[in-house]
């Protein structure tokens, strides 16, 4: 639809645009898109004055869409009479000075298409005529600004501005530059400064209050926006946005009035019913909801958003919920979200016959559906293993890309363990394993140096809550962990985020300086303090979750952390590699091959077991073996361990269940090298030989 009235604004064919245009504003009048490309148009036919209206009409439809705001800024350009020395200037390189201003809007309607290379060629031309004219630096600005260089654009407008600090165009450009530089505050004064002269603008004012809302003053910003809700001009999409920001601000009730509006105006557009219905639960309207969205379903049958909002409002799975699904299904008898939320009430009530059925159902209507598809298998796991690893294969052999097929084949892998082919189950897992090691991080370094410990330094007399949990891949310490999260304990998971602390517990080279004496114990463990608050850690109590563990950094902690404890979770080792290569980890080492990785592990367990056997360090040994995916058995382990008082996890927090005790066993002969290589740790450990 779009795309007539595109290549006539390329092509400079002003009628034949404006034409396109008024048809497609005519078809979709509720579309921002449209209004967008009529302003563009009428401003290639010279009207100015109807395309800043048209403009505001695509923000009026779209009041937080900041590239609306960036192209009315190019169309706000004051056309201005040069001067006697820029006249002469024109006339010395050739050029007529009239025609600058019309240089100056072909430049910003090349920029409003996209056409970057073009908006450069032709502002080059103006800058000939007047090199320091405020319009010509906007442009540079906004084309540097459309490149992605925020930096170059903000050097060049600022400049501009220092030398014409009035000149709106250069304000609205400086504005959207400080706005991609992240300076959210700058950007604010310098569009406030523009809404002060024209209080009227209704665009300006809508960008004032999203600048402001993303410095998270959502209340505020509401209160910007208020005076654009009366007199009878909003807009469903404004009512929308200035219900979230009152949300935002826990204003709800404030933001039920708003919405209702919105919703009676577009009641099957998904933003005014997510919306509505957060209002409604937190302020417990359930009866409201509920009359209201059956009342909009009844003229809107086929709206799957209305289903699915009016399920919100029924306890999840039972009656109510069922008789509303049975109504989706007979208003859209062949809709496949209304199957799927089907199919999960008759799994939720047992009924695993009647949701497999939908679930081969949906494959039908859409092939290779992931929900349903996962639901077959499930399925056929339990009563045709055979026919799973066919199935599973099949969606391989058709999957759309790579990344599908790495899914499908780790799937692969389970339903091969599951119908007892585990030679071919642990090579699926192998191969994964293999092609992701590139990709990973390389294992950490293990010392070798032992023995002559420092002293352990005694409890100071303020001991902070220092706990130190570390787990190798394959032992599930992240169920700990997640157990310690959901009882608000002060847990750090940030080592395995993408800006982990920069200290002793992160860097390899710890490792490595402190076996060779070559690091100063206590100056990384400063450094490690130091850097608590940058982690929200105000206090000094943290229970730190570690990458990784070597006794090495015993030598730090010995004497500068004494009071710290070291909680460390462990399962029989040969569990643990089957696990790390059938599952990953949370830390995201290479496996190469087992029994690469099975080396490394005995070390790191060696190591371990010389901590506990000497007692070398303040800690606690966890075995999560039998109690893996119990929550209640998780957190009696913790309260007995530390001797606190711990809320169990829910269930699900837990993830999907894993291997049962001892399933290493069931690869005794395709992992016969990687296990007899953990084997003397495990018997160490308190684990049987086989």
């Amino acid at each position: 639809m779009y795309q007539p009235i595109i290549d006539a604004l390329r092509r400079g064919a002003a009628s034949e645009a404006l034409a396109a245009a008024r048809e497609a504003v005519a078809a979709q009048p509720e579309d921002a898109t449209s209004h967008r490309l009529l302003a563009a148009a009428l401003r290639l036919d010279g009207d100015r004055e109807g395309s800043v209206a048209a403009i505001d009409q695509a923000i009026a439809l779209a009041p937080d869409d900041a590239n609306l705001h960036l192209e009315r800024a190019g169309l706000l350009l004051q056309e201005r009479q040069l001067d006697e020395a820029q006249a002469a200037l024109a006339r010395a390189v050739g050029l007529d000075p009239n025609q600058f201003p019309a240089y100056i809007v072909q430049a910003q309607l090349a920029l409003g298409r996209g056409d970057l290379d073009e908006a450069e060629r032709i502002v080059r031309i103006a800058s000939r005529i007047a090199p320091d004219h405020p319009h010509v630096s906007a442009v540079e600005g906004t084309l540097a600004l459309r490149r992605g260089d925020a930096d170059k654009a903000l050097g060049i407008l600022s400049r501009a501005a220092e030398r014409a600090p009035d000149d709106a165009q250069l304000r609205h450009s400086l504005g959207f530059a400080y706005l991609a530089k992240g300076h959210l505050a700058f950007a604010e004064q310098a569009f406030r400064r523009l809404l002060e002269a024209n209080p009227s603008s209704r665009p300006l004012r809508a960008l004032v209050a999203d600048i402001v809302a993303r410095q998270g003053r959502p209340a505020e910003a509401a209160d910007e926006l208020a005076p654009l809700l009366e007199g009878g001009h909003a807009t469903p999409a404004l009512q929308v946005v200035v219900g979230e920001l009152e949300l935002a601000a826990g204003r709800n009730e404030r933001a039920l009035a708003v919405l209702r509006p919105a919703f009676a105006a577009q009641p099957e557009a998904r933003r005014p019913v997510v919306a509505l219905c957060e209002a409604w639960r937190r302020l417990g309207a359930e009866d409201e909801a509920r009359d209201t969205l059956d009342t909009a379903l009844t003229e809107h049958p086929q709206a799957a958003d209305l289903w699915h909002a009016r399920l919100l409002f029924e306890p999840f799975a039972e009656a109510g919920a069922r008789n509303v699904v049975e109504r989706w299904l007979q208003a859209m008898p062949e809709s496949i979200q209304a199957m799927q939320a089907m199919a999960t009430i008759h799994q939720q009530a047992g009924e695993a016959e009647q949701a497999e059925a939908i679930a081969w159902r949906i494959t039908e209507l859409e092939p290779g559906h992931t929900q349903a598809e996962m639901r077959v298998v499930d399925h056929l796991m339990q009563r045709d293993p055979e026919g799973a690893v066919s199935r599973v294969e099949s969606l391989i052999s058709r999957a759309p890309d790579a990344a599908v097929k790495r899914n499908l084949r780790q799937l692969l892998g389970r339903v091969l363990d599951n119908a007892g082919h585990h030679a071919a189950a642990a090579e699926t897992w192998v191969e994964l394993q293999a092609e992701a090691a590139p990709n990973r991080l390389p294992l950490p370094p293990t010392s070798t140096r032992t023995g002559d410990w420092p002293e352990l330094a005694p409890l100071s007399d303020a001991p902070k809550g220092v706990l130190l949990l570390w787990g190798l891949p394959g032992s599930l310490v992240e169920r700990v962990a997640v157990t310690f999260d959901m009882a608000a304990g002060p847990l750090r998971a940030d080592r395995f985020a993408s800006r982990p602390p920069n200290d002793l517990f992160q860097r390899y080279d710890t490792v490595t300086m402190l076996d060779s004496g070559a690091a100063d114990g206590e100056a990384l463990v400063s450094q490690w303090r130091d850097l608590l608050p940058s982690r929200e850690i105000q206090d000094g109590n943290i229970f730190d979750w570690l990458l990784f563990w070597d006794n090495a950094m015993l030598r730090a902690l010995r004497p500068h952390l004494g009071d710290a404890v070291l909680m460390a979770v462990i399962r029989d080792p040969r569990d643990m590699l089957l696990d790390w290569l059938a599952f990953g980890a949370p830390a995201p080492f290479a496996l190469e091959s087992p029994v690469v990785a099975a080396r490394w592990m005995a070390q790191s367990l060696e190591q371990l077991a010389d901590l506990h056997e000497q007692n070398l360090y303040p800690h606690r040994l966890i075995k999560l073996d039998e109690i893996a995916d119990q929550p209640m058995g998780i957190g009696q382990a913790i309260a007995d361990a530390l001797q606190i008082s711990i809320a169990a996890a829910p269930q699900q927090a837990l993830g999907p269940q894993r291997f049962e005790p001892g399933h290493w066993r069931k690869y005794a002969g395709p992992l016969a090298e990687a296990f007899a290589l953990l084997s003397p740790v495990a018997q160490r450990m308190g684990y049987p030989a086989a």
